[in-house]
This record gives C-alpha cells, structure tokens and sequence, in this order.
C-alpha cells in the first residue's frame, strides 16, 4: 500500500508535463539516461497515443511494463499492463487484452493498489460477460472479493471527501443566491433613482416656462415706457410747430410785446424740456432697473440649469451604464434560448418566420433505465446527475458552431447541425457524440469504482429535411419538424448504450471519415425496416486532420 502511494505521487509530478507535445514527449524518450525516466515517458507516451494511435500506445505500453518489471516496480507495471490491455480493447483484440488485464491485475494486488485492482476486475468481468462466459466472470469478481476480504481494503474516506464536497458546493450555491438577491434590490433602488430624476426635470421644465412668462411681462413693460416716449416726442414737435406760429406773430408785434412774449415763450420752452428731459431719465431709469433684474435673475437660472444638468449628467451615465449591462445580459439570455439569425429577427419584427432546410442532422439521446435509477436515487441527487450530464453535453456541442442545442424533455438530450441554410454535413456531430459516450463511460467508471448507480444512453442520428421556427406568445421555444426528426428518434430508440447508431443516409455522407459497423436492416416502430451503422471510430487520417 505504502508503495502505491508513492506511486501515486510520483504520477502527479509528472502529470505538470502533459500538457507538452507528443513530439516532446518522444525526444525525451530518446534521450532520456536511465531506465526509470525511460519507463515514466514510455508510459506518457502510451496514454498520450491511446485516442489517435492505438498501435503506437499498445507498443509503448509494454515498454513501459517491461522497464517497470526489470525495475520491479510493481505499481507502474501494473499502470502500464492496464494501458496496454485498453490499447488492444480499443482495437477489438479482445483475447490480447484479457491477457494484459490479467497481468494488470497481478500485479496491482502485488503493489496494492484497491483502484487498479477494481478497474481490472471490471474490464476482465466485462470482456467474459461479452464473451458469455458468465463463470468466468463470477470467478474474477469472486476473486477479487476474496482479495479485498483478506486485506481489509475500504474506500469509506473518498465518500467522506465526496459528502464534504457536496457540502461546500451547496453553500457556495447559496452565497451566489444571496449576492443575486442583492443585486435585483440594487436594480430597484435605481429604479427609484431614475423615477426622482424624472420628476425633478418635469419641475425644472415647470419653471423654466414660468421665467420665459415673467420675461414677456417685462417686454411688455418696456414697450409701454417706449410707446410713452413717442407721445413725448409728438408734443415736443407740437411745441416747435406752435413756436413757428408765435415767431410769425411777434413780427406784428410791437418791440415790448414781441420781448415780454419772448421772455414768456423762452421760460415756457425751458420748463417743457425740463419736464421731458425729467421724464426720459425716469424712464432709462426704470429700463436699467428691469434689464438688470432680469439679467441677474436669468444668471441665476443658467447656474442653476447648468449646476443640475452636470448633476444628471453624472447621474444618468452611471444608470445608462447599469442599464446597458442589464441589456447586455438580457441579450446573453437570449442568444442562450434562440439561435443569433432568429433572435435577430424576433427584435426586429417581433416575429421569426419558420423556415426549411434541406440537409440537417439530428441527434437524439436518451437514458437507459431511467426510471429505475430514479428509484436509487434520491430526487435531489437524480436531478444533480442529470444536470452534470446535461452540462457536458451542453459544453461538448459548443466546441462546434454548426450544432445548435434543441431542447431537453426529461432525460432526454435534443441537437441538430446544419440549421445555418446550406447543406451540413454530419461530422462534428457525430464527433460530439462520440464525445458524449466518452464522457459517460468515465462517469461509469467512477461510479462502479464507488459502488454508486450510474447512467449509459442510447444515441441515434439521422439526417435529412426539418422544418424550424419559434412557436408560441409566452416561453416560446425554438424547436424542428419533420420526418427526419421522427426518424432520429428511432435510430436512438434501436440503439444500445454506449453506442452511436446512424442511418444509412448519414451512413452515406461520412463512410469515407468514420469506420462503422453495418447492423443489417432493423425494425423501427412505424417506419418499417431500415439500414443501421454503429459508428466505431473515426479514421486516423480525418482524425490528424481535426488535430491540426
């Protein structure tokens, strides 16, 4: 035991060296100085070959097992035995690979290892179960319990471990609740702000017509004061017309009255223009008053104007800020429901129009057993499953532009490529789906390493012509039509688990870019018999091809 966790550990320092290139890898292969660095690279070699070379990962899988045993080093012998019998499981040798997880298991009960041991077991109990040797697989698992009886082998502290973590990802989902809370309160209070700010630019409007009125008065004023001066200037002009008529007259005057009249005409002149010189100083007066007043109380008002304008500038910026990042994550919501084309056009026009295309691929994938897993497990831990799965299929169709996620109807999975209006073909989502069975075959791994229940699916594709558009008012939906998605659903349906099933239109399109296993004409529930291909792996030249 204590050999296999230094084992363990000396596996994690060099796991920091993965994320190097084969090409590296190789080199320091090749001049790597002694046989314990040469075993360590060989078998990083062998798990790095083991998804694009299989002949190349089984042939440095045994190196590393030979350096392994010359140094007896029974841990990563045992590694290294595993990765050769997957190699050859990968490439259909079944009987190679039952001799290399015995060799596996051998020496894994010599180093200790409880996990090897287990994984071992599983694949040798598999292989005779598919060989239908049912003895042969209750002898491995038999012997293994045996094992495990005598050397007292649990694994109660990794379900500890696993319970802690679930602790801590309830709370950390509680907290994001909380702040989430916290900021639709925010989002409120704004609301409220932007509601006053309204209202206090109605008041300022208010005002601003009150001060153009008392400014209209004041024009009016003014006009009255310059109506007044031209009734002045009317009586002035009298007087000089009257003054013309008495200068006629005095010329038939006699000298004394001509200057007694003189000196009363000249004193009555005097007091006529002292009298409106008084008056027109009056009136500038009172004009200077008016257009003083009037200036310093529109100063006043431009300070203010500009005082509260700089203010709601400031203002409205931070909520326009606000605004458009709430728009802005409204506009992610969307895009996450719709495709971009058909939520474009529903801002646009409030509607999308429902359209065809001609070549589109559909898959389907469903849970086996479903429903009795739910009665293992408990309902928060069957929807916790679930939406792990959901989530990796969810990532994995992301990693190709042309699939675009349907829909999800209780433990089924729902997507389609080539919804762009050209005709697609059906790689990346057969690659996706091969992904996905990848990812469950691990979780089953780990699960059965646990002794936890754990889910396989069904995947079934077809292509041909859909229908799609968006239905309804209120939760509306995109979703396709078409006998093609009927179609899909009965190559899912006469799937296994662990399998992609194909027909054979997408048989056609990606026979030259996947090797896949012809099933015969199968039965399929309302649509009669039809071509089946079970899609095994894709060919290594179209597989180097999506690499670079």
């Amino acid at each position: 035991m204590k050999q296999s966790f230094i084992l363990f550990f000396l596996c994690l320092g060099f796991a920091s060296i993965a994320q190097e290139s084969i090409e590296q890898l190789e080199k320091g292969f090749q001049e790597a100085g002694n046989s314990k660095d040469k075993m360590y690279l060989a078998y990083q070699l062998g798990d790095a070959y083991l998804r694009v070379n299989v002949d190349k990962s089984i042939d440095y899988g045994k190196k590393a097992y030979q350096l392994a045993t010359d140094l007896k080093i029974d841990g990563m012998a045992a590694q290294a035995a595993y990765l050769v019998g997957q190699g050859y499981e990968r490439d259909r040798n079944d009987r190679n690979a039952e001799v290399w997880y015995r060799s596996a298991l051998a020496s894994a009960k010599q180093a200790g290892d409880s996990d090897l041991i287990i994984k071992s077991v599983e694949k040798r109990s598999r292989l005779a179960t598919k060989d239908r040797d049912y003895r042969k697989a209750y002898q491995v698992v038999e012997e293994a319990f045996t094992y495990f009886s005598q050397k007292g082998t649990s694994i109660s502290d990794l379900e500890n471990k696993y319970e802690r973590q679930k602790s801590q990802l309830e709370k950390e989902k509680r907290r994001l609740e909380e702040e989430r809370e916290s900021l639709q309160s925010e989002i409120n209070n704004l609301s409220s702000e932007r509601d006053l700010l309204s209202t206090d630019r109605d008041r300022l409007q208010q005002r601003q017509q009150q001060l153009v009125q008392e400014k209209q008065k004041v024009e009016e004023k003014i006009s009255e004061k310059e109506e007044l001066l031209a009734t002045v200037s009317e009586a002035k002009q009298r007087a000089e017309e009257v003054a013309q008529v008495q200068s006629q007259r005095v010329k038939q005057l006699d000298r004394k009255v001509l200057e007694n009249e003189n000196v009363l005409f000249a004193k009555e002149a005097e007091l006529a223009k002292a009298t409106l010189e008084a008056e027109q100083a009056t009136n500038r007066q009172k004009q200077l008053i008016i257009l003083a007043s009037f200036g310093t109380l529109l100063a006043l008002l431009l300070l203010v104007l500009f005082l509260s304008s700089r203010r709601s500038r400031r203002s409205l910026k931070e909520k326009n800020k606000i605004i458009q990042q709430e728009q802005e994550r409204s506009e992610e919501l969307l895009l996450n429901i719709l495709p971009k084309s058909i939520a474009d056009e529903l801002k646009e026009f409030g509607k999308a129009k429902a359209r065809k295309y001609e070549q589109v691929s559909v898959l389907f994938s469903d849970f086996v057993n479903f429903t009795s897993l739910s009665e293992k497990l408990a309902p928060e831990e069957l929807v916790e499953e679930l939406d792990k799965c959901f989530k990796a299929f969810d990532f994995i169709i992301s990693q190709y532009d042309d699939i675009e996620k349907i829909k999800t109807i209780g433990d089924a999975y729902m997507c389609a490529s080539g919804l762009t209006g050209r005709k697609g073909m059906p790689y990346n989502i057969i690659r996706a789906a091969m992904e996905m069975q990848q990812f469950l075959d691990e979780q089953r791994k780990e699960k059965l390493r646990l002794g936890k229940p754990y889910f396989e699916a069904r995947i079934g594709i077809h292509t041909g012509p859909v229908v799609a558009g968006v239905v309804g008012l209120n939760k509306f939906a995109y979703d396709i039509w078409g006998d093609t998605v009927n179609i899909a659903s009965r190559m899912e349906t006469n799937g296994l688990e662990g399998h992609v099933n194909i027909s054979d239109t997408t048989y056609g399109l990606v026979k030259y870019q996947f090797d896949c296993e012809y099933r015969g004409k199968v039965q399929a529930k309302n649509k009669g018999l039809i071509d089946m291909y079970y899609v095994r792996k894709e060919k290594a030249k179209n597989l180097a091809a999506v690499s670079q």
